[in-house]
C-alpha cells in the first residue's frame, strides 16, 4: 500500500467535522504528494463503549475545558457555531446511511453527503438522527427516490452489521478510543494511529511530507520591557 490516511469519523463529533474540512481543503496538495485519504463512518458511541472511554461532556472538568477548546478549534478551522440544544445525538442512523452511500455512490457524491450532514448538524442545528430530518438533508444531495433507497439501505441488516464491524475493528485492531481517529500508512509497509484534529503536523512528519510546522514570526512593534 502507498501513503494513505484512513479517517474514522462520526458526524456527532465536531472535531471530526474539523478534520473532514481540513483534509478536503488540502485534497489537491495531498494528491500531488501521492497521499490518498479515505473517510470511513464509525459509531462513536460504540467506540466509547468498546474502549472504555467516556465522552468529554460527561466529565465536569473536561466539559468546562471543552467550551474553550472547541471555540479555539472553530476559529482555527474557520467556523463559528454553537453546540445544538439536542446534543448529543444517537448517530447510528446517519452513520448507517453514510455507510450505505459509501458503498453505492461515487466518492464525490459520498463526500458531499458527509459534508451536508456535518453542516446540518453543527451549523444548521438539525437533528439528523431523526429520520425525517435526515431525509430532508440528504434531499439536498440526492433525488427523492435516491433518499428513500438510502434510508431503506441504512436500515438493512447488512449495513447495520457493516457499521458495527468497522467500529469494532477501529477499536479492537486499530486502538481507537475517540474520533477523529486516523490510521496512517507511510508507504513503506508501516502504519500508525493518530487521534484528534490537531495532529496533522505529526502526521505530515510521519509521511515525510514537506510542510511548515508551527512557526513564530517576528513581532511588529511594541512588546519591549
Amino acid at each position: 500500500m502507498g501513503k494513505k490516511i484512513e479517517c474514522y469519523i462520526d458526524i456527532v463529533s465536531p472535531y471530526s467535522f474539523f478534520a473532514f474540512s481540513y483534509l478536503q481543503a488540502n485534497k489537491a496538495a495531498l494528491e500531488a504528494l501521492g497521499v490518498e485519504f479515505e473517510f470511513i463512518p464509525v459509531f462513536l458511541g460504540g467506540i466509547n463503549v468498546g474502549s472504555g472511554n467516556k465522552p468529554p461532556f460527561t466529565l465536569p472538568a473536561k466539559a468546562a475545558y471543552g467550551k474553550y477548546d472547541r471555540k479555539r478549534a472553530e476559529r482555527y478551522f474557520g467556523y463559528d457555531f454553537e453546540v445544538p440544544s439536542f446534543f448529543p445525538i444517537l448517530s447510528l442512523l446517519p452513520q448507517r446511511a453514510l455507510t450505505f452511500i459509501k458503498k453505492t455512490h461515487p466518492r464525490e457524491k459520498y463526500e458531499v453527503a458527509f459534508l451536508a450532514l456535518f453542516e446540518a448538524m453543527w451549523k444548521g442545528h438539525v437533528d439528523v438522527s431523526v429520520a425525517e430530518n435526515l431525509a430532508s438533508t440528504l434531499g439536498k444531495v440526492f433525488s427523492k427516490e435516491e433518499v428513500q433507497h438510502i434510508l431503506a439501505g441504512a436500515n438493512s441488516p447488512e449495513i447495520k452489521q457493516e457499521l458495527t464491524g468497522v467500529t469494532g475493528r477501529a477499536v479492537n485492531e486499530l486502538g481507537a478510543f475517540g474520533c477523529p481517529w486516523f490510521w496512517v500508512h507511510d508507504g513503506k509497509g508501516n502504519a500508525e494511529p493518530f487521534f484528534g484534529s490537531d495532529r496533522f503536523h505529526y502526521m505530515w512528519d510521519y509521511l515525510g511530507l514537506p510542510h511548515r510546522d508551527l512557526e513564530l514570526l517576528p513581532g511588529r512593534g511594541g512588546g519591549k520591557l
